[in-house]
């Protein structure tokens, strides 16, 4: 029970933020859960702002000693959990994520939400049949962990999946994944390089990346990890250590193949999602043209209907691009098949890239060009109906 749970103290939306990697991994689950599923505490929440110094990690005693902070939990009283209780959360989990690729961070967390607090809260607070049992119990809650951030991260909802994030690294360091820890760390870099956090993006990248996490990564994970990193370290300005983690990503990708046995949550990368975001990091380091080659690879080569998400904002990332490079009625085009692709998507990064459409056609609007009339037409008609 928490203060505020009895009554004494309200919420405080900016502490709500700020992680403690002393509160314990279930505890943290649950009080979280609970405060998502009350629609006023959930509102609170709403309201917290992103905590940049949030993002500073644990020290390296804090994670040589998860295992034992997890073993040492009484769970004499939970219900016995087996193999096949976590063959069942993965079944979920693997669901979930296809269908946040599909339709967006904005459609279904709620109901991740709910399977992580309920179903798996009790599994990781009953007994497992064996060590090897719980590790792989704490990587799969870690993982619905991870992808309810990425999907608020998704909906722009960024001090909630902070929140998210923070668990899931908890969790993954408790069930000792160094590659599940890598592919979170890797996604909280994510989010600070799109919010304007260069060094704490390249700190949280170059975590990511370094030792064990890199190291037991399979290939294509690796390729992962790796061009986010690059995406990092341009975003910092280092052009040539960027250029160089690219290269190495490409290699990574080019190791995978068939006969490796990828973990369910980097279904999704390949080569669309690599020349994605290559052609971020080209753009953030100033080479328009080669981020134009690469954002044009991604639409082409990627599977749309799958991923009508990321489509839609790399079509919308790409009219940018031919934007700012003077060809506006191409870009109108290109923004077009973008709105196409979102039908269907709710998705706080696609509708941000609707709003870059207005604002950057908007000195085109009385000159009597069709394509960005038409166009302006419908992103208002989009953002009036949108959530």
């Amino acid at each position: 029970m928490t203060l505020t749970d009895v009554g004494l103290t309200g919420p405080d939306p900016a502490a709500a933020t700020a992680p403690d990697w002393r509160v314990d991994t279930l505890t943290a689950l649950n009080d979280l859960g609970r405060q998502e599923l009350d629609m006023e505490r959930r509102r609170v929440l709403g309201t917290a702002a992103y905590s940049v110094a949030g993002l500073a990690l644990p020290s390296q005693q804090w994670w040589q000693q998860a295992t034992q902070r997890a073993t040492a939990r009484d769970t004499t009283t939970g219900r016995a959990v087996g193999s096949s209780d976590v063959d069942a959360i993965q079944e979920m989990g693997n669901f979930f994520s296809r269908r946040d690729q599909r339709h967006g961070g904005g459609h279904g967390r709620a109901a991740v939400v709910a399977y992580l607090t309920s179903d798996v809260a009790e599994c990781l607070n009953g007994s497992c049949t064996s060590e090897q049992t719980r590790r792989r119990l704490y990587s799969a809650a870690g993982e619905l962990a991870y992808l309810s951030g990425w999907m608020a991260f998704d909906d722009s909802q960024h001090a909630i999946a902070q929140r998210y994030f923070t668990l899931a690294v908890k969790l993954a360091a408790e069930a000792e994944d160094p590659a599940l820890a890598a592919h979170i760390l890797r996604a909280m870099a994510h989010q600070a390089v799109d919010l304007g956090h260069p060094q704490q993006a390249l700190d949280l990248a170059a975590a990511s990346v370094d030792g064990s996490r890199y190291r037991f990564a399979v290939p294509r994970e690796k390729a992962l990890l790796g061009v986010v990193h690059a995406r990092a370290l341009a975003a910092a300005g280092r052009k040539r250590e960027a250029s160089a983690a690219l290269l190495r990503a490409e290699g990574d990708l080019a190791a995978a193949h068939d006969g490796i046995q990828d973990p369910g949550r980097i279904f999704f990368f390949g080569e669309a999602s690599l020349a994605h975001e290559t052609a971020c990091t080209l753009r953030d380091l100033g080479d328009l043209a080669g981020a134009e080659k690469e954002f044009r690879r991604s639409v082409r080569t990627r599977k749309a209907a799958a991923f009508s998400r990321t489509h839609a904002v790399t079509l919308g990332y790409l009219g940018a691009i031919e934007a700012s490079r003077g060809n506006v009625e191409a870009a109108c085009s290109t923004w077009s098949r973008a709105l196409d692709a979102m039908s269907g998507v709710q998705s706080g990064r696609a509708r941000q890239t609707v709003l870059t459409m207005r604002r950057v056609v908007s000195p085109f609007r009385n000159r009597g060009i069709g394509a960005v009339a038409e166009l302006d037409t419908r992103t208002a008609s989009l953002l009036r109906t949108s959530p």
